[in-house]
């Protein structure tokens, strides 16, 4: 009798564990590309949406950053050679620096001995320019922060039009299997437009808040430069 016992409990464990081992086979073999492959059409321009904000903010990053990269007693030296008369100098200063504020003030000195509105109208056009170079392409990014998702959306709606319809045309009883392949579709598509709709949502404003800093210092430059030539005139 021990012996029968001990027998069947030992076929229940190896069933336990064979039981076990199958569902975790099960759970690897559902990879990520087979998620992704669950998707549907939708993924497909998800992809393409991923690619483009990735190299968006890569580039608008690296750009902004040059950018950025002013040194930080340009201004007082730039001053300095002003004063001095010296405007050969100080276009030579700008054009080393190689800034948006250096060739917004180089603009500004190049036209030293015209009417002041002259000079400020040249570095605000300047100016202008500079500001559209770091927003360019900025837009693309917003565009895939919005749309992102609500393809997500769409491939969700896809997808559960797509397992109602295999319901009605099902005959008999309807099995989990015959549904999984609509909710799949609507579950990742959604996962994957919010995953890369996020990022790139906080990347552009990340991006805008760095460009709104350069601004800043560039009207602040700009005053001060122009608060320079008033000063003999004071």
């Amino acid at each position: 009798m021990n012996a029968f016992l001990l027998q069947i409990t030992t076929s229940a464990a190896v069933d336990t564990t064979a039981a076990a081992t199958t569902a975790e086979a099960t759970q690897e073999s559902v990879s990520l590309l087979d998620l992704t492959m669950a998707g549907g059409w939708a993924m497909f321009p998800l992809a393409a949406l991923s690619i483009a904000a990735i190299y968006i903010f890569v580039e608008r990053y690296l750009t902004i950053k040059k950018a950025s990269r002013n040194p930080s007693d340009f201004l007082g030296r730039l001053k300095s050679l002003v004063i001095a008369g010296d405007v050969q100098g100080a276009r030579m200063l700008c054009a080393q620096t190689n800034s948006p504020i250096s060739r917004m003030l180089e603009k500004g000195i190049s036209r030293i001995g015209q009417p002041l509105k002259s000079i400020e109208a040249s570095i605000e056009n300047v100016g202008k320019i500079e500001i559209a170079k770091l927003e360019k392409n900025l837009s693309g990014l917003a565009t895939v922060a919005g749309a992102a998702p609500m393809l997500g959306f769409l491939g969700t709606v896809t997808g559960m039009i797509g397992a109602f319809i295999a319901i009605a045309q099902a005959e008999g009883s309807i099995s989990p299997k015959l549904l999984s392949g609509g909710i799949y579709e609507a579950m990742v598509t959604t996962a994957a437009g919010l995953i890369i709709g996020l990022p790139a949502y906080v990347g552009y404003n990340f991006l805008v808040s760095k460009i709104d800093s350069i601004v800043h210092d560039m009207e602040y430059s700009s005053i001060e430069f122009i608060d320079l030539l008033q000063e003999p005139q004071a």
